[in-house]
């Protein structure tokens, strides 16, 4: 699996303008309170606190590329991504995420396929701001968790090609990635220490003589 899970970074800081009405306002789209108290749930269920509707439109203008790409910001699309690996990660019948990250996971995962969110997706530039936010919220509870479910990913490949076999094709899941990761933390230290020393017996005191 080829799935890349960047460096953490925010948007970009800048003060918020002063409040004005068409704040509420992403692009084209009206973002009514109703929406925004639903979005501000899902941000509550993944550990983040309630978002302003001035909050949301100010970052949505820092991050907008000139209209006529229609294409979100790479800071979108790199949020995106890492809900992409989330979603790898709850569909994968041989991971057992830890029980809270998978709650977080599952209602990352909820949010990014749901087509009653903040902001209908196909709105150009903006569309998946929301998404990319609930990510970003949710990233804290979920980076360690991903970090080990992209290693565990790693270690599968490896046993499959020492059997000569598909990932399918034997029992590999988290009790056994815990141990091949064991046993090969004990195997980089054996190296270490291994160029430290001799394999060969250490030599016997010789006997002092003297020439005459």
């Amino acid at each position: 699996m080829n799935v890349f899970v960047d460096t953490p970074d925010t948007v970009p800081a800048q003060p918020l303008a002063p409040f004005e009405p068409q704040f509420h306002q992403i692009g084209t789209h009206p973002a009514g309170p109703d929406a925004f108290d639903r979005f501000n749930r899902v941000l509550s269920r993944v550990g983040g606190a309630p978002l302003e509707p001035a909050d949301l439109a100010s970052a949505a203008r820092r991050l907008a590329r000139p209209a006529r790409t229609g294409r979100p910001s790479d800071w979108i699309v790199r949020r995106l991504r890492r809900g992409l690996a989330a979603g790898l990660m709850l569909a994968d019948p041989s991971w057992e995420p830890a029980p809270q990250c998978g709650q977080v996971a599952s209602t990352v995962v909820a949010y990014l396929q749901s087509v009653d969110d903040l902001i209908p997706d196909d709105v150009p530039v903006y569309g998946r701001l929301d998404d990319a936010l609930v990510v970003e919220v949710a990233w804290p509870a979920l980076a360690a968790e991903m970090r080990s479910y992209l290693d565990f990913c790693r270690v599968r490949r490896m046993e499959a090609a020492l059997r000569g076999c598909g990932e399918a094709d034997f029992v590999f899941g988290r009790r056994e990635w815990d141990l091949a990761r064991n046993a090969e933390a004990g195997l980089l230290v054996h190296r270490r220490e291994a160029g430290l020393r001799s394999y060969l017996p250490s030599p016997s005191p010789m006997p002092y003589f003297r020439v005459c």
